[in-house]
């Protein structure tokens, strides 16, 4: 074990916390320095796009450690070490101004769940064993840091991506997404004639494809759901046509691949077409890898409890990581999901600590492998 984090449950570490932490923060805790981090992170606005102030944050925690850190062109911040494990979640959040305070135990703050709280175990976890690490950007939105990520480093020996599941849970399956704008036009006519002018092609096609994917399935995971987000239509400005757009997404369960989707979809056309954006594919994980053997024996050791293997109806990075890389993965975090976003977001520290054992056991355990 690496002894490069301090464990003085007075909170005095070397690293760069804010001093009007609360004393009830790192009280009793023996990751009181790893508290600090999280604290910190939290008290820096990190909304997608604006996460440079909340990155220095934790390069600064790196650099207290003496480990090598940057933060790379996209706004990662990158930490390498032993590949033998990656650890990454991401630093930015949704918007929503929570007051940071800690009341009975937990952290109350935008991002204490989804994913600061996650980022900062694997932070603590990735100094304490000599792993790798990297903070990425832009998760909220275009995942523009996991991209970047997978394009520009080579393949780890396993990752461990951070999102909430828990300090009992292992998420070992996403749902993908695809994501697309239809357009179609016609021509302008009065509206007594009997033919589909481009609204009613617009709303016709989504309704045959919405009732193509309307499956009689065993839960959601398994399930395609289809979101209209956004329709638009009308006369053109040269008062000659009628236009018509709808954008649209797709949750793609792993039963199914993006392709299969967008078949369907663009069978359905009878006028228009359907611009896609960049796809996200779906990710479904054994239960066999050596990653998820070892988080069912760290959960089982710190805890005495049975793990939760849990897929998850979103999308998370590890969709992009798993589509590039060929090696075994797992996403894991503290924090009640349901959380995600919400105006009441907060996380219990107990749970934050047991979280940073089950990661550091882990990540022990697959450096030895």
């Amino acid at each position: 074990m690496n002894a490069g984090i301090d464990h003085d449950a007075t909170g005095e570490g070397d690293s760069a916390a804010h001093t009007d932490a609360p004393a009830e923060l790192t009280a009793g805790s023996d990751w009181a320095d790893a508290r600090e981090l999280l604290y910190d992170m939290v008290s820096t606005p990190s909304v997608s796009g604006d996460e440079e102030a909340a990155a220095e944050v934790l390069k600064a925690f790196f650099e207290a450690h003496d480990r090598e850190v940057w933060i790379d062109e996209v706004g990662n911040v990158r930490a390498p070490a032993d590949d033998s494990v990656l650890l990454t979640s991401h630093i930015d959040t949704v918007p929503g101004d929570i007051p940071v305070t800690v009341e009975d135990g937990a952290l109350w703050g935008r991002g204490s769940v989804d994913a600061t709280g996650p980022l900062c175990s694997m932070a603590a976890a990735a100094v304490e064993t000599g792993v790798s690490f990297v903070g990425v950007v832009g998760e909220e939105t275009t995942s523009r840091g996991a991209w970047h990520l997978v394009e520009d480093r080579e393949e780890p020996d396993a990752v461990v991506n951070g999102e909430p599941s828990g300090w009992d849970g292992v998420t070992l399956g996403y749902r993908g997404f695809l994501s697309g704008t239809y357009v179609a036009t016609s021509e302008l006519g009065h509206s007594s004639r009997p033919e589909d002018n481009a609204i009613q092609s617009a709303v016709a096609w989504w309704s045959r494809v919405a009732d193509f994917f309307d499956e009689d399935r065993d839960g959601v995971f398994d399930t395609v759901t289809t979101k209209p987000v956004n329709f638009d239509g009308g006369p053109t400005e040269d008062g000659l046509a009628v236009e018509a757009t709808v954008d649209v997404q797709f949750r793609v369960p792993p039963r199914l691949s993006i392709d299969d989707v967008r078949e369907v979809a663009e069978g359905e056309l009878t006028r228009g077409s359907v611009h896609w954006n960049k796809p996200i594919p779906p990710v479904m994980m054994s239960p066999r890898t050596d990653v998820a053997r070892a988080f069912r024996v760290a959960i089982r050791g710190v805890g005495d409890t049975k793990p939760r293997l849990l897929r998850k109806t979103g999308t998370s990075d590890m969709n992009i990581f798993a589509g590039t890389w060929d090696c075994p993965m797992a996403t894991y975090g503290p924090g009640d999901s349901d959380l995600d976003h919400a105006p009441n977001e907060h996380l219990e520290l107990d749970e934050f600590d047991d979280a940073i054992d089950v990661l550091v056991t882990v990540c022990e355990r697959l450096a030895d492998d």
